[in-house]
């Protein structure tokens, strides 16, 4: 049976062909379109894509067609100097048709391709290029021929992106970045996949890119055995030579999948059986990760900045039980409903193709300028400035103040990972949305505890200090963190778009200052506020929020690193394991303050790099400052939500070791002794 199959393959192969080469032109039954991401930058490059959009009831295929098919083919015409990378081609889905099983795309998908240009490149120019595009579309019945003559122009300059190739991006299988290991007993194949055993898998499926190593009909067996997936796929009856490496993608179904070069090597037996494809971690566990991780951020630098603003709702707490319980309640409910409105954003650009993690809202210059004029806001007011009552901030021992407190606390906070955390946030990623939600709402309940604790505890309550004059001068006090936070957003609209965005954001903020100065002096006169005020303070905001992003500039050079950090990039990351030596791996953003508390404390030492140096550690290191498609399926196949993440890949190993939120020089010079 299998040598029949094997027969009729190649047949269908042959006819495809020779079809292809002697097809006159008719009309297509898959849409093909020739898309440029945007301007490119001579000696670098741009991505182009090749959409396709099937008519209903057909397919394409990936480049490995399955039992039968045709994959897509491309002839460029590109000006000289100028070169095509290969295909990058999304996660396909597999079809068993009457034996016959064919790894095909059945709705709209696109395979990108990057570009590579000369650094001689002339700016300003717009240089068209062409492609002879030939694929085969399918139906269950009948196969068709196709081809087209696609172009278009690349600029060479700068500008915007299309944001299409993020949903695209998206779609393409992640970098596993770790060694999987495959050995052949008779006509089994058997492979140990390093995979998080709190990883829930659904839908798996082996889709190897060379042809005809394995039978492709055959079923496919998944098992668990701690972090490693083991998976046994039958060879064909007519199989060739053993295979010295094999590239495949697994499919994850909701995680999307990951690519990976099999080796040669150790794979264990046993396991149990994967059947329902959940993974081994329950949701009860997810909820404790996720409350416990909420609990811990409380302690972490991510929520120093909002402190202040919580210590001023602490300090009033104590006045009277009720007053304590609705304070307690209000801010509880703030923090909740504003993970919940993250979580719930993050699935639902997920859903629509973008490639973003958690902590997405600071990776948009928009939001951190809001943020920033904020809290200039709230530094003036707390500073005494002006007096009119912005919600949360101005009103004390108010409810609203309280909730308004927690939504902006959990916005602010909740960025970086901690322990318990990066599990729970990974795997809410991949669960089904009302099981995700559980997780976040979790997540806030997790960072209200303390201060819901405080309410509803009298013995709590009264070590607090009484109410009292002290507090004026308290408020006073805490200006200073909340004005420090300012600063650093400063700092951080410099790093997310250069002086551009950094003076213009400044300059906005102390008009908007101005102007809130303006509407509590008329209210401390009894006067009626002027409506240009009003109009002017809307303006500004609006200016800040949607006007002045767009004219940053790019994001500034990274500083000299004490430990000679390379770039990350799955390329690197292969060529630095590939010399036998150990590699340390760190994942940061400039708003992740646990990430630049790490990297002040822990990892940009004298005492590490000599550490490192003299075990010969090959440090890269990713910035997620900025959306980073790359760096954000990397860490999706880390079961990672976001940053910090730090891995250790030990001489040989086949997975990376993933070391503390919160590390220590001891701990990174312990490693390179183990």
């Amino acid at each position: 049976m299998h040598l029949y199959r094997s027969l009729v393959a190649v047949l269908l192969h042959l006819a495809a062909l020779l079809l292809v080469s002697s097809a006159q032109a008719a009309p297509n039954h898959i849409t093909a379109k020739l898309v440029v991401e945007g301007p490119a930058a001579p000696g670098r490059g741009v991505t182009v894509a090749i959409t396709m959009q099937p008519e209903q009831g057909w397919h394409g295929y990936w480049k490995n067609p399955g039992d039968a098919g045709l994959g897509l083919t491309l002839d460029w015409s590109l000006p000289r100097g100028w070169s095509a990378g290969d295909l990058l081609y999304p996660v396909p889905q597999a079809q068993l048709y009457q034996g016959l099983m064919n790894h095909v795309y059945a709705t709209d998908y696109a395979v990108l391709v990057p570009i590579t240009l000369p650094a001689q490149a002339a700016l300003g120019q717009s240089v068209p290029i062409t492609v002879k595009a030939q694929w085969l579309a399918c139906t269950e019945q009948i196969c068709v021929p196709e081809s087209a003559d696609l172009t278009t122009s690349i600029t060479l300059g700068s500008g915007t992106a299309d944001p299409r190739f993020d949903r695209w991006r998206a779609s393409l299988p992640a970098p596993l970045g770790a060694q999987v290991h495959f050995a052949i007993s008779g006509q089994t194949i058997r492979l140990a996949i390093p995979l998080p055993a709190s990883l829930p898998l659904q839908g798996l499926h082996l889709f190897p890119e060379t042809d005809h190593i394995v039978a492709y009909a055959a079923p496919q067996e998944f098992r668990r055995k701690g972090d490693l997936l083991l998976v046994s796929v039958k060879r064909p009856d007519l199989a060739a030579l053993d295979p010295q490496s094999i590239a495949a993608v697994l499919r994850l179904d909701a995680a999307g999948g990951v690519t990976f070069t099999a080796v040669p090597g150790p794979v264990p037996t046993g396991g149990d059986l994967v059947e329902d494809h959940k993974g081994t971690m329950a949701l009860p566990l997810l909820l404790l990760a996720a409350l416990a991780g909420g609990l811990l951020l409380n302690i972490m630098p991510c929520v120093f900045p909002i402190l202040s603003l919580k210590a001023l709702s602490l300090a009033r707490a104590g006045e009277s039980a009720r007053e304590a319980r609705a304070e307690g309640l209000a801010y509880s409910a703030g923090v909740v409903l504003a993970c919940l409105i993250l979580g719930g954003t993050l699935l639902a650009l997920r859903a629509a193709g973008q490639e973003v993690g958690w902590a997405f809202q600071l990776q948009e210059p928009s939001v951190v300028v809001a943020l920033l004029l904020l809290a200039a806001a709230i530094t003036a007011n707390l500073i005494g400035l002006y007096e009119i009552a912005i919600p949360g901030f101005a009103r004390a021992g108010s409810p609203k103040g309280a909730f308004a407190t927690g939504l902006l606390a959990a916005f602010v906070a909740t960025p970086c990972t901690g322990p318990f955390m990066a599990a729970a946030m990974g795997a809410a990623l991949l669960l089904p949305v009302p099981e995700a939600l559980m997780l976040f709402a979790a997540l806030g309940i997790g960072i209200a505890l303390p201060f819901l604790a405080i309410a509803y505890v009298p013995a709590l309550r009264r070590l607090l200090p009484k109410p009292g004059a002290w507090m004026v001068w308290f408020r006073k006090a805490m200006a200073l963190p909340m004005g420090l936070t300012a600063l650093a957003l400063i700092w951080l609209c410099w790093r997310l778009g250069d002086w551009p965005l950094a003076g213009g954001s400044a300059l906005l903020a102390l008009l908007l200052i101005g102007v809130l100065i303006g509407v509590g002096r008329a209210e401390r006169q009894g006067k009626m506020v002027p409506k240009s005020l009003i109009l002017a303070g809307a303006a500004l905001f609006l200016l800040g929020t949607f006007a002045l992003p767009r004219f940053a500039g790019e994001k500034p050079p990274e500083t000299a690193s004490i430990l000679s950090a390379q770039p990350f990039s799955p390329a690197a990351l292969a060529k630095a394991r590939a010399t036998g030596k150990p590699v340390f791996v760190y994942f940061t953003a400039d708003w992740c303050l646990t990430c630049k508390v790490n990297e002040g404390a822990a990892i940009e030492r004298e005492e590490t790099r000599a550490a490192f140096a003299k075990a010969g550690v090959i440090v890269l290191v990713g910035d997620w400052t900025r959306r980073d498609p790359v760096i954000t399926r990397f860490l999706s196949a880390q079961n990672a939500a976001g940053v910090p993440l730090y891995l250790w890949y030990a001489p040989h190993a086949t997975a990376p070791a993933q070391l503390p939120q919160v590390l220590t020089p001891s701990l990174l010079a312990a490693k390179t002794e183990s």
